[in-house]
């Protein structure tokens, strides 16, 4: 991470409404009526309903959605016993992933007290506002007992997930790798480095899945856990073994498989050189595993490794299992989590990596076909199949387990109910962001002299997203850098006023490109003092692959250049500016939302196929709605009249596209409405998620709108049919809307390469 991650770390946790959760109503509360409803007197009439039968509180309440993540801040991941207070914002962190993943609403809750009895009271007592409890951060030996006693008194699901996460996670890459390394879970002897809760839950867990007890060797901080030892406690003592083993170097001879829960740089090339064939070794310590990734492939061809980490394969993380199983478990209102659950899940897992990856998650992670094997034996997080997999399998363990209080008839619409509570197509950014760092380029930003663009600049370049190149005053530049504590070290700057060797050579190119529209070579060279003209000359000479400007600039001069030195595609007449929309049920795409003011028929259908090509590359399928006033008809006029064209042109010429109009915006929106008003519709089915505007008034003001009400946040504006990947930010944007501006470019160029 970089220096600076403390003052961007603290800023994003102050900024706006401090911490990273609020608690929002999801019914109306506009009226006298809805708040009548929603307390006094209306509040009654539930209350006396559960009073009756208490378990219509799952029916009337949130408690069937709500889980607890509860902590006392004695083993912070990587900070120790930090207190209650500073272990809030972990667990924040914690109830952000339940939601994303899982839609599970969370409440954190800090307990002020080491003390078991305390903890274990508390948590009872809170029994009836929560449908589960996740336990998070308690250190060992306090937390086995926690768990153990809670599981034992209360009637709803408890999961330690430091202890079962990693667990279920590392259990189903087990399964998986032993079966690539041709060798038997029974008979392989294993190395369990660490003897924390985490290890000592993975090794029970490895011995439920059929690994022989005797063969597993726990090496804790001091040496080998030996039955000899003094002061074992009960959990230890489990895994003390009887050889003449002493220390980890002795542990690793022959050992088939290393699991590593402890700290990194603990496993020397010939600790793993001393190991059986086709050794597999999951080095889970973060942020540095057990032993370096790259030194590990290099010492041995025929390794299977897993990490924490997700710069490498088969990175092992609780989100692929705790936000599924806690989903499973509330929806069939489960009494506990049980073994036969947590087993159910990591079946589930190790099975989901054998099946054929969709191309969602292989264009995410630039993969042409992602298939089963050594580089691949758990899914990635990204994988939208996760809760759909996971979650029934767990609902079903519940049921034949006979812990379901509420077990499920209709299997098809759990799914499909799984799908629509998650919006799976709200991971756009995330999906982006990560096919971006597939194959980063390199990125011109023409306003370097600005600190939110240098700050943008060292996050892309932090993340992995972009190189960045910046264009501006070298000695301003390196100010704002170093009076920012900025890390840039390394990231190469170009004074357009300075650097005459590039200069006297794109003005040759200008000079010729230009020299029949007014632009003699004196004028030339003027014109690439500009930072927009260098920045595009750079893109033209394949001295970079995109180009960021637009913060302090208008719109006409980034523009401008871009049309006069690169032009646009081959075989493109036109021009257009999308911006994305991304909304909690996923992104919308608008046009043309800033270049043609009032499109004809023509631009109208060169703008829908631009905008159905870009929407494509991020792998979502368009369904197009050209906008209007009118419904197919209903009224007349220009826009409808032109639209109408655009559709006939469209339907006879690109017939694989679901694209209809004239239409308006509530019924492309509201797919019930639509089936009932208009059956013919090709966008009956489901609502359409791509506008493209009538003009540019229209297409402005609406996203402008929605992004000043906070209903979706704005991405653009995207230009659509340049040669090569330009792009134009928004006066005054964020750093936030700067990185995922570059993130998108990224994979815009990405998409012309």
């Amino acid at each position: 991470m970089a220096k600076n991650i403390k003052e961007e770390a603290l800023a994003y946790h102050e900024m706006g409404r401090p911490g990273k959760i609020e608690v929002i109503s999801s019914k109306p509360t506009q009226t006298q009526r809805d708040l009548t409803l929603a307390y006094s007197p209306g509040v009654a009439e539930p209350c006396l309903q559960i009073a009756e039968n208490s378990e219509d509180v799952y029916r009337y309440t949130t408690k069937g959605n709500l889980v607890a993540v509860i902590s006392n801040g004695t083993a912070v991941l990587g900070l120790g016993n930090i207190g209650p207070e500073a272990s809030k914002p972990v667990m924040e962190g914690k109830g952000i992933l339940f939601k994303i993943f899982a839609d599970i609403d969370v409440f954190d809750l800090e307990l002020n007290t080491e003390n078991v009895d305390e903890f274990v009271r508390t948590v009872k007592l809170l029994e009836p506002t929560f449908g589960g409890v996740n336990l998070e951060d308690i250190k060992a030996p306090e937390c086995f007992e926690i768990e153990e006693r809670l599981k034992a008194e209360l009637n709803i699901p408890i999961m330690h997930d430091d202890q079962h996460g990693t667990a279920i996670i590392s259990g189903a890459a087990l399964l998986n790798a032993v079966e690539i390394a041709g060798k038997k879970l029974s008979e392989v002897k294993m190395v369990v480095n660490g003897a924390g809760a985490s290890a000592i839950s993975c090794t029970k867990i490895f011995i439920s899945l059929g690994v022989t007890k005797e063969n597993v060797v726990m090496v804790d901080s001091h040496g080998v856990i030996r039955a000899d030892r003094d002061n074992l406690d009960k959990h230890k003592a489990l895994f003390a073994t009887r050889r003449d083993i002493h220390t980890l170097e002795d542990a690793m001879k022959d050992a088939d498989v290393f699991v590593g829960l402890s700290k990194g740089n603990i496993m020397s090339p010939e600790m793993l050189l001393s190991m059986s064939d086709n050794p597999i070794v999951f080095a889970m310590a973060n942020p540095d595993p057990e032993i370096d990734y790259e030194l590990a492939m290099s010492t041995r061809e025929d390794i299977i490794m897993a990490t924490g980490r997700s710069d490498y394969p088969n990175q092992v993380n609780n989100v692929l299992g705790f936000p599924y199983i806690f989903r499973g478990a509330l929806d069939v209102r489960a009494t506990e989590i049980n073994e036969a659950m947590k087993l159910a899940a990591v079946k589930a897992i190790a099975s989901l990596a054998r099946e054929a990856v969709p191309d969602i998650v292989n264009s995410a992670y630039n993969e042409k076909n992602t298939t089963f094997g050594k580089h691949y034996i758990i899914p990635k997080p990204i994988d939208p199949r996760l809760i759909t997999t996971v979650a029934p399998a767990v609902a079903k363990a519940a049921m034949e387990s006979g812990v379901a209080r509420g077990p499920i008839t209709d299997w098809d619409k759990y799914v499909s109910k799984l799908k629509s509570r998650l919006g799976l197509e709200n991971k756009f950014i995330s999906y982006i962001t990560v096919k971006a760092k597939q194959a980063p380029k390199r990125v011109v930003f023409s306003e370097a002299d600005n600190y939110k663009i240098l700050k943008a600049a060292q996050v892309v370049k932090d993340e992995g997203i972009a190189i960045p190149i910046l264009l501006g005053n070298k000695e301003k530049i390196k100010a704002i850098i170093d009076e920012n504590l900025l890390e840039l070290d390394g990231v190469e700057i170009l004074d357009p006023y300075k650097d005459d060797l590039r200069k006297e050579e794109y003005a040759e190119v200008l000079y010729e490109k230009r020299k029949r529209k007014g632009v003699s070579q004196y004028l030339a060279k003027k014109l690439l003092r500009e930072r927009n003209y260098y920045g595009t000359m750079m893109l033209e000479h394949g001295e970079a692959d995109v180009l960021i400007s637009g913060l302090t600039v208008n719109y006409a001069n980034t523009i401008r250049p871009a049309l006069q030195i690169i032009g646009t595609e081959p075989g493109i007449n036109k021009v257009a500016g999308m911006y994305i929309m991304n909304t909690k049920k996923g992104p919308l795409f608008f046009a043309d939302t800033t270049v043609n003011p009032d499109p004809s028929a023509e631009d109208l259908v060169d703008i829908t196929r631009l905008v159905a090509r870009e929407v494509k590359a991020f792998n979502i399928e368009p369904r197009i709605a050209m906008l209007s006033y009118s419904n197919f008809g209903s009224a007349e006029g220009r826009v409808p009249s032109g639209i109408q064209q655009a559709i006939q042109t469209l339907h006879r010429e690109n017939p694989e596209l679901v694209v209809d109009g004239d239409i308006q915006a509530n019924f492309a929106l509201n797919e019930e409405m639509l089936k009932e008003n208009f059956p013919f519709s090709k966008l009956n089915g489901q609502a359409a998620n791509t506008f493209i505007f009538p003009n540019l008034a229209a297409g402005n003001i609406a996203y402008k709108m929605l992004q000043e009400l906070n209903v979706a946040e704005a991405i653009g504006p995207v230009l659509l049919g340049l040669n090569k990947s330009v792009h134009i930010l928004q006066l005054g944007s964020s750093v936030r809307e700067i990185v995922n501006m570059v993130t998108i470019a990224v994979v815009d160029a990405q998409l012309k390469d």
